[in-house]
């Protein structure tokens, strides 16, 4: 019997099944107590070698390599990294004094979670989406819980998008005044919520008006047709209807033309003729006085319909003259150098022909005024003339009866 167990055949199978248990055993400790660790920031962190109590000799590497960041090492094996920074990330794994494998672990460094900076926008009385900045970088993974409610109303989920860092709600309780969203983050250090209360009908702000045209019309020089669609996001017409508010000017001006209108198009009739013209529309909801008014619509650039002698002469003028920024209000007419020339002439014939009647005028008045102040002086002396002589005539009465 101990022949046949010191055979080579023998010897052969009793290394085999040893190597097969120790490496066995080697990879259910792998796979047992591998898991991730959470750390704060620039503070201290402690990683345990296992659950076990049994004080043996260990050995600590970071990342298959036995270079540590600054640490210390206690009696029952524990690592304890001092004051961590984010070189100190990593995977952990402690060793018996044979090299055996004991545990493992992945160290993922960061800080808890802080609030939440909010805001809302309404684009249409059935939704509201609510997008967030956060006021803290963890640099970790963070799950978000976001509810919505209104007063006195059951909350109900607000739809999270993680990626984009928004959540939806629809089917809202738009008649009340005050809504309330909730929204908690956490991650491994902690958890954080964030509560706010809005006022829909404040924040509703409807998209532009999409599909824009601005088309010229035949024969008139003067004229642009401009229509839209409603925003695609504004449900129902009828129920919630919106007001329009169209701006236009010619390039190169400062002054904006405006119209409002309940209807989708308007008829422009003093555009510049030929001038290309900016145009753009945007919206907002025609009861709700309190709502905000959509962003405008892109800018659309149209010149006017012109026959071949309007562009033929439009061409003839230099492009610093075709439209000054200062120019308002706006003048529909095309004029040649020579008509401008003509207008100018009569102009000043009729200022010299006011500045004439101005002064005749200015004539009558001082020669009216002069004789006014003639016949009071005539008077008043005529006066004093006649109270001299009864004067006189006193002084001798008086002198004869003494």
């Amino acid at each position: 019997m101990p022949g046949l167990l010191s055979s080579p055949v023998c010897l052969t199978v009793i290394w085999f099944l040893s190597w097969s248990l120790c490496s066995s055993r080697a990879q259910i400790w792998t796979d047992e107590v591998s898991e991730v660790q959470y750390g704060r920031l620039d503070s201290n962190v402690t990683l345990a070698c296992g659950k076990s109590q049994i004080r043996i000799p260990v050995v600590w590497h970071l990342n298959h390599s036995s270079a540590l960041p600054w640490h210390k090492v206690t009696t029952d094996g524990s690592l304890v990294l001092l004051h961590v920074d984010h070189s100190a990330q990593g995977n952990y794994s402690c060793y018996d004094d044979q090299g055996l494998l004991l545990h493992s672990v992945k160290l993922r460094l960061g800080h808890p979670p802080g609030l939440l900076s909010i805001s809302c926008k309404v684009p249409n009385h059935t939704h509201v989406r609510c997008s967030w900045v956060e006021s803290v970088k963890t640099f970790l993974p963070a799950k978000y819980n976001a509810s919505f409610r209104g007063t006195n109303q059951e909350w109900k989920p607000c739809i999270v998008d993680v990626a984009r860092k928004h959540c939806d709600v629809d089917d809202l309780a738009f008649w009340q005044t005050f809504h309330t969203l909730r929204i908690s983050v956490a991650n491994g250090l902690g958890s954080k919520t964030t509560t706010i209360q809005i006022k829909l009908h404040v924040l509703l702000k409807p998209d532009p008006p999409e599909v824009v045209l601005v088309k010229e019309l035949e024969g008139y020089p003067q004229r642009l047709n401009v229509s839209w669609n409603f925003p695609s996001s504004w449900p129902s017409h009828d129920a919630f209807p919106l007001l329009f508010h169209i701006r236009y000017r010619p390039l190169g001006s400062i002054y904006w033309s405006e119209i409002y209108s309940e209807d989708n198009s308007v008829m422009v009739c003093d555009a510049l003729a030929g001038h290309l013209h900016q145009v753009q529309v945007r919206a907002r909801d025609e009861v709700n006085l309190d709502s905000q008014w959509s962003e405008w619509s892109p800018q659309l650039l149209v010149q006017p319909w012109q026959d071949d002698t309007t562009s033929e002469s439009a061409e003839e003028i230099l492009p610093d003259e075709r439209f000054p920024d200062y120019f308002f209000p706006f003048n529909t007419k095309t004029e040649t150098s020579t008509a401008k020339s003509d207008n100018h002439g009569l102009e000043d014939e009729g200022n010299l022909g006011l500045v004439i009647l101005l002064v005749l005028f200015s004539v009558v008045i001082l020669t009216t005024v002069l004789s006014l102040i003639f016949v009071v002086w005539v008077r008043q002396r005529r006066r004093d003339h006649v109270s001299k002589h009864e004067l006189t005539a006193m002084v001798k009465m008086k002198s004869m009866s003494i």
